[in-house]
């Protein structure tokens, strides 16, 4: 029986491949050769040309958060946009909750 394919993402070229995940971390965009990072199954890609959903996305990665289904159904929350991530980093810096943490918080008191 074939392995589930899972989304991998490589930032500098906007693009999403979807390849077996074996556990391995080293796996290898096919256009830059830069690594691809794998950010889960409930992952939905923007479109390459949509500049300010790659730099949100950029962001959520750099900071570990990934796009894995829960037992719910969906990965949670997620930012959309970069003004809900500035206002996520603000949250982060005046309360002390780690970063990531923040960023995927539903509802900022």
């Amino acid at each position: 029986m074939a392995h589930a394919k899972t989304p991998y993402v490589c930032l500098p070229c906007r693009a999403s491949y979807k390849q077996p995940y074996r556990g391995d971390h080293d796996r290898i965009c096919p256009r830059c050769a830069e690594p691809l990072i794998h950010v889960g199954s409930a992952f939905a890609t923007p479109r390459r040309r949509d500049a300010a959903a790659w730099r949100t996305l950029s962001v959520l990665l750099n900071a570990g958060v990934r796009f894995h289904k829960s037992c719910c159904g969906g990965p949670g929350y997620r930012p959309r946009t970069l003004g809900e991530v500035r206002e996520r980093m603000a949250y982060a810096r005046r309360t002390g909750e780690p970063f990531a943490r923040a960023l995927v918080r539903r509802e900022l008191s």
